[in-house]
């Protein structure tokens, strides 16, 4: 059985969502939190892995709010880990993950997943914030970790005037570190910006995925733009470059954090699934 797992984070303390040797990330510390819960081990007493996957790998410190991985198991290996608990087993496995893991890892809910389900390949589209205090009135020491705090002032219209161009299907290379093999060509759904009434600027971006540091570089071309150092048509002039460009410079990771995923209806995941783990065509060629 496949189990879906909803969970939220605080990026601060870790190398970003991926396992990498010698350092603390997302995924070591949940992998080991469901070994150690489903009680996964070698007969010496040595925990293996629980491999999971994740709806969209985030940065180093780079927040989330609405993770989402799965994770594969058995009836029976969920009902062993149980215990004797006379809780149902899929909320017994959710109050020993709670116990396990470290206080900046928080699983929200675990629900056996509908048929198809795939947290990466079944997702149509991820939403991320970035949050900025451009005014000292907005700045919150409390909040210093997830807000980033702006020194000069930014203009709300220019902001919004330099996101309309970058909304839609593009190659967003220029806004992206290139890997091999790899396409850039994205569909960005939302990009907008709003004030909070404690005066805290938010970017909305929503994408069908998003490259390396994508919206992080989005982010820091807006804020040339929104500070007056930029023309509201630069932004256009960076994409249509179509490479990485140099002067555009990658908003800090803690102002971002990923809000929520969005799957389709149960009947189409897997669908959703095959459809986006085929490659996406170059601009001119037909897109699946």
């Amino acid at each position: 059985m496949r189990l879906r797992v909803d969970l939220a984070y605080d990026g601060t303390a870790f190398h970003g969502w991926a396992t990498q040797p010698g350092l603390r990330t997302v995924q070591g510390e949940v992998e080991r939190a469901l070994a150690v819960a489903l009680r996964r081990r070698e007969p010496d007493g040595t925990l293996i892995r629980v491999p999971v996957v994740c709806a969209g790998r985030t940065d180093t410190g780079v927040h989330a709010r609405g993770q989402v991985l799965h994770v594969d198991t058995t009836a029976d290996e969920l009902a062993a880990s149980a215990g004797r608990s006379p809780e149902p087993p899929l909320d017994a496995l959710t109050r020993r993950l709670a116990g396990i893991l470290p206080d900046d890892v928080v699983v929200r809910r675990v629900n056996e997943a509908a048929d198809g389900f795939d947290a990466r390949f079944s997702a149509t589209w991820r939403r991320y914030v970035y949050r900025v205090a451009d005014r000292a009135a907005a700045v919150d020491p409390l909040a210093r970790q997830h807000v980033l705090a702006w020194a000069r002032p930014l203009d709300l219209a220019s902001l919004r005037a330099a996101s309309e161009p970058l909304v839609g299907l593009h190659d967003f290379a220029a806004f992206c570190k290139q890997r091999e093999g790899a396409t850039t060509v994205r569909t960005l759904l939302d990009l907008a910006w709003a004030r909070r009434p404690d005066g805290v600027l938010e970017a909305t971006v929503r994408a069908d995925a998003f490259c390396h540091s994508m919206v992080r570089a989005l982010v820091g071309c807006l804020l040339a733009v929104g500070e007056g150092r930029r023309p509201a048509a630069w932004s256009a002039q960076v994409l249509a470059g179509a490479t990485r460009s140099p002067e555009v410079a990658v908003a800090p990771a803690h102002g971002l954090t990923l809000e929520e995923v969005g799957y389709p209806d149960a009947a189409e995941l897997a669908a959703r699934a095959e459809q986006t783990r085929a490659r996406r065509a170059p601009l001119g060629e037909e897109h699946r």
